[in-house]
């Protein structure tokens, strides 16, 4: 049987292209396996550890933190460090799974999105005349939530001139579960601003989809949630790369190499 070969702190930093003080902090947090220690405390690294450290940085590549998936994606890490790869082989097929729910449920807000704005235009049958109160309850969502979304320019409602309370109306109601829906698919503020500015200026029918990828050259930030569907589809990459790498650290395992 060969000897186990044995690696530095600087060369598990190198191959995964990291400042070795990340390969310790990994170790702290759970994301390494256990090091064992030389007579003078130094540490000593196998191929295990080089594998789980490539294991590590492709789970955590993406810029995903909605919808559970770095907590996913973390919890996949750790299984593996604790030996567990068929285990954690099994989870990353579900997050995989749950990447594709995720760009299911994005999909289907702008598919909501594009048929709220195909009747934006059209009048209403019948208009209704709510306050926040009874509007939250409508929707499920708190009076604090509808707050910031008037404070944030997504909705403009108007009010009322004997007291002064904002008063939805139908077509106020409809753009508020437009942006229920846009939220709960985990699209940022940001972007669902951004798609409603366009279609407030624009008498067209504006692209749904460039509009949520495409941030203003005046945007100070971009968050991963702005480009929602185009991260999904990195994510969805990363997910199958790592699925690839456990695969390849269960057949090192079979022959022995790990």
């Amino acid at each position: 049987m060969a000897e186990l070969k044995y690696y530095k702190t600087s060369e598990v930093a190198k191959a995964a292209g990291v400042h070795p003080n990340t390969v310790r902090l990994y170790e702290a947090l759970g994301l390494l396996q256990p090091v064992r220690r030389s007579y003078n405390n130094y540490r000593l690294y196998t191929l295990a550890h080089m594998e789980q450290m490539r294991l590590s940085r492709i789970a955590l590549k993406s810029a995903c933190v909605e919808g559970d998936i770095r907590k996913k994606a973390i919890s996949i890490i750790k299984t593996a460090a604790k030996g567990n790869l068929k285990l954690a082989l099994e989870e990353a097929y579900e997050y995989l799974a749950h990447i594709n729910n995720e760009q299911s449920k994005a999909d289907e807000a702008l598919i909501i999105m594009q048929k709220w704005l195909n009747q934006t235009n059209e009048p209403s049958v019948v208009d209704i005349f709510l306050g926040r109160k009874e509007t939250s309850r409508l929707l499920g969502i708190s009076i604090d939530v509808l707050r910031n979304w008037e404070r944030n320019g997504l909705l403009d409602v108007p009010r009322n001139i004997k007291n002064g309370y904002r008063v939805y109306g139908q077509k106020a109601v409809d753009r508020a579960k437009v942006i229920r829906t846009l939220r709960m698919a985990n699209y940022s503020m940001m972007a669902i601003m951004r798609m409603l500015k366009a279609i407030d200026i624009n008498s067209g029918e504006p692209d749904i989809f460039q509009i949520v990828s495409s941030p203003r050259p005046d945007e100070d930030m971009v968050y991963a949630t702005d480009r929602w569907i185009l991260t999904l589809l990195d994510t969805e990459k990363n997910a199958n790369e790592l699925i690839m790498q456990i695969k390849r650290m269960l057949n090192n395992q079979s022959l022995g190499n790990l």
